[in-house]
């Protein structure tokens, strides 16, 4: 087999459709577009999501709730997690640059740590959130945190 030998499987390419080559190709005329209209004229564009006269289904499904502009979204980790972490990666200071590097948040991403769990490990937190329970939690355990903004 040679680059000058490969053609496409049969059957998997097809005669283009050629209009308006006279009426004895059985496509000349209106060359299948039908008589007169919008759609019959060159340069015709139907509008986005317009569904020829009946009610767009963007205005019959109903809407429900309500979506904050202002709310703040955070990556959560749990001090049950973060042991976990320690381990794993030989983290001892979870600031946003060392959770960027091991791909565990994206560089946009905030974060805040929650008290659900037990924490044994002494590390620092340099991180834009920390719960009540969570910051007690790390200073009983020996560790320091920094709120980043």
């Amino acid at each position: 087999m040679k680059l000058h030998t490969l053609r496409p499987a049969k059957g998997a390419t097809h005669k283009e459709k050629r209009l308006g080559r006279g009426e004895a190709s059985g496509k000349g005329g209106t060359s299948t577009k039908g008589n007169k209209g919008g759609q019959s004229r060159a340069g015709y564009k139907s509008k986005m999501a317009h569904e020829g006269g009946q009610m767009p289904i963007q205005r019959r499904v109903p809407k429900r709730g309500f979506k904050n502009i202002s709310r703040v979204e955070y990556k959560v980790f749990n001090l049950g997690q973060i042991d976990q972490l320690v381990e794993k990666y030989g983290i001892t200071e979870f600031s946003l640059e060392n959770l960027y590097m091991n791909g565990l948040i994206a560089q946009t991403d905030r974060v805040k740590v929650l008290g659900n769990g037990e924490l044994k490990a002494k590390a620092t937190f340099k991180v834009n959130a920390v719960s009540e329970k969570a910051k007690a939690a790390i200073e009983a355990a020996g560790g320091s945190v920094e709120v980043v903004k």
